[in-house]
């Protein structure tokens, strides 16, 4: 069981990387693309919640989804901290 969330966690955090970049071709916005991953984190943790509670069939399921959820926050936030890095060096380049 625990193989198959981990495969669902790398799973999505392909996807939402994946649709972070095709925001980020579309934008030009770091920002916006670390937006996007921040909110498909949600939506995969939920999605990840709601398929633990279907395969396990136990109220604490919830927290195999929860936890997909927490790793997709930490990819989001490293995308986040990313952004910021190099905002701060094309500021440093720029004079």
């Amino acid at each position: 069981m625990a193989t198959f969330f981990l495969m669902l966690i790398g799973f999505f955090i392909i996807i939402s990387n994946v649709v972070g970049f095709i925001s980020y071709k579309k934008k030009k916005s770091l920002y916006a693309a670390a937006f996007t991953i921040l909110i498909l984190a949600a939506l995969f943790g939920a999605i990840g919640g709601i398929l633990a509670l279907l395969i396990i069939r136990d109220a604490f399921a919830i927290f195999y989804g929860l936890q997909v959820g927490y790793y997709l926050l930490i990819n989001s936030a490293i995308v986040l901290l990313m952004a910021v890095i190099v905002t701060v060096i094309k500021q440093y380049n720029n004079k």
